[in-house]
C-alpha cells in the first residue's frame, strides 16, 4: 500500500510537471517564433513547474525527499530556477530588446509583464539571501519571515503572469499548473501557522506561570 502511494505521488508530481511542457510543445504558435524565443518561452514553463516543487520539497511532501534531504534539494530546486528565469529573460532581451527594456521599467503595455518582472527580482532576491546568509547572519525567525514573504511574491507573480499570457501554453494544463502551485504554497504555509499553533498552546499548558 505504502509503495502505492509512493507511485501515486510521483506520477501526480509528474505529470503536473511535463504534462504542460508536452502540450505547449504541440502549439501551433512555435512555428511562427524564431528557436530563441521558443527556448526563452521554454524556460518560462520550466520555472513555473520548478515552483511547484519548491514548496512540496520545503514541506517535506514528496517520498524520500523529508527532512534534510528535502531542503537539500529545495536549495538545488532555487539553483534551477534562478538559471531558467535568466534563460526566459535572456532569451526574450535576444528576440526584442525594447521589449524586455519596457518590461524591466514597468513601461510595457502587457498586464502580465509587471507580475513577471517583480517575481523575478523576488527569486533573485531570495537566491542572494540564501547565498550570503551566513555572512548576514540572519537567524532563523527573520530568515524565515523574509523567506516566505518573498515566497508568496513569487507564487503569486508567477501564477499572474502565466495566467494572463496566452502564448504557447494549453489553456486547462496551465490552468491546472498553477491552482497546484498557488495550493502547495497554501499547505506549506497553512500547516506552518498550524504548528506554531500547537506548539504554543503547548507551552501554555505545560508552564502556566
Amino acid at each position: 500500500m505504502r509503495l502505492a502511494r509512493v507511485a501515486v505521488i510521483w506520477a501526480a508530481v509528474a505529470a503536473a510537471v511535463t504534462v504542460p511542457i508536452v502540450l505547449a510543445a504541440t502549439s501551433n504558435l512555435l512555428s511562427y517564433r524564431g528557436a530563441v524565443y521558443n527556448l526563452a518561452s521554454f524556460a518560462g514553463i520550466a520555472a513555473l513547474s520548478l515552483v511547484l516543487l519548491q514548496p512540496l520539497l520545503i514541506g517535506g511532501y514528496l517520498p524520500g525527499f523529508a527532512g534534510p534531504a528535502g531542503r537539500r534539494a529545495h536549495l538545488w530546486i532555487g539553483g534551477a530556477l534562478v538559471a531558467a528565469i535568466v534563460i526566459h529573460v535572456g532569451g526574450l532581451w535576444i528576440a526584442s530588446p525594447p521589449d524586455m527594456i519596457d518590461a524591466l521599467l514597468f513601461m510595457s503595455p502587457t498586464l502580465f509583464s509587471p507580475f513577471g518582472v517583480i517575481a523575478m527580482w523576488a527569486i533573485f532576491a531570495t537566491a542572494l539571501l540564501a547565498a550570503f546568509r551566513p555572512r548576514l547572519r540572519l537567524t532563523p525567525r527573520p530568515w524565515r519571515i523574509t523567506h516566505l514573504s518573498l515566497a508568496v511574491v513569487i507564487v503569486i507573480g508567477s501564477v499572474v503572469h502565466g495566467l494572463l499570457i496566452e502564448g504557447t501554453m494549453e489553456t486547462m494544463s496551465k490552468l491546472a499548473l498553477c491552482v497546484l502551485v498557488v495550493a502547495a504554497a497554501a499547505k506549506v504555509m497553512g500547516d506552518r501557522v498550524w504548528r506554531k499553533r500547537v506548539l504554543s498552546r503547548g507551552e501554555s499548558t505545560s508552564n502556566p506561570f
